[in-house]
């Protein structure tokens, strides 16, 4: 335990030193040196940004000719440079179209440090990470370009395998990482995934042989509506 508090102290102190709103900051750093998600100009959108060091490391790498929008329930309250944002918000009652909206268009790279309030029970944790995880898959097809990349914090469970699977067929690839600023003790786990492959696109309806019987069953289903979604 005092190995896990020493360097637990050696990040804080790096950050407090470096300017950095939390260690969090090295976890991205991390993520960046060995995946090269984030580049100069590229849009960014940051969900659950709060206290805000995932929003300084990005606005560090895209620069002024970049753009990074991050969402999270608490306000940021760290000065931020004119090209990075944050609006109050929570992701399940902002739709996607919103979140569109405030980055200005489709994001190069979607980032996110969320996690849901810990309650000491492990298992109701992880499910309500996972929860937050699919939350920012279900909102990639409009606010993410082809192309882009993510990368999203999960607390290791027993349906870790089956989020990972759902982003590894949504991109060209997608694995996990435990960066080295997480203590040993910790259950955080990092998806990391380049390539996004976009919405896929449904197989095209083979016209009728004139004269063949048909098969209803294979009539396109009238879609049911959705409910909409809070705003």
């Amino acid at each position: 335990m005092a190995r896990e508090r020493e360097l637990h102290d050696e990040y804080f102190k790096r950050a407090k030193a470096e300017g950095y709103a939390a260690r969090s900051a090295y976890k991205l750093l991390e993520i960046q040196e060995r995946h090269r998600l984030l580049r100069p100009t590229h849009w960014v959108l940051d969900l659950g940004c709060a206290p805000g060091s995932w929003l300084q490391v990005a606005g560090e790498i895209v620069g002024p000719a970049g753009r990074v929008l991050g969402v999270d329930l608490t306000p940021v309250t760290i000065k931020l440079p004119s090209h990075v944002r944050t609006v109050v918000g929570d992701v399940f009652a902002l739709t996607p179209q919103d979140m569109l909206e405030l980055v200005g268009g489709p994001a190069d790279v979607v980032i996110s440090d969320m996690a849901p309030g810990t309650t000491g029970d492990p298992g109701g944790d992880h499910f309500r990470s996972v929860d937050l995880c699919r939350r920012v898959l279900e909102v990639l097809p409009s606010v993410l370009r082809p192309g882009g990349c993510l990368t999203m914090k999960i607390f290791e469970g027993q349906i870790y395998p089956d989020v990972l699977k759902e982003t590894q067929a949504l991109f060209r690839m997608a694995k996990g990482l435990k960066p080295d600023a997480t203590r040993d003790v910790s259950r955080e786990m990092f998806i990391i995934a380049e390539v996004y492959r976009g919405t896929p696109k449904p197989p095209p309806i083979t016209p009728p042989i004139p004269g063949a019987p048909r098969d209803h069953s294979l009539a396109p289903k009238r879609p049911v509506p959705k409910p909409g979604w809070g705003s």
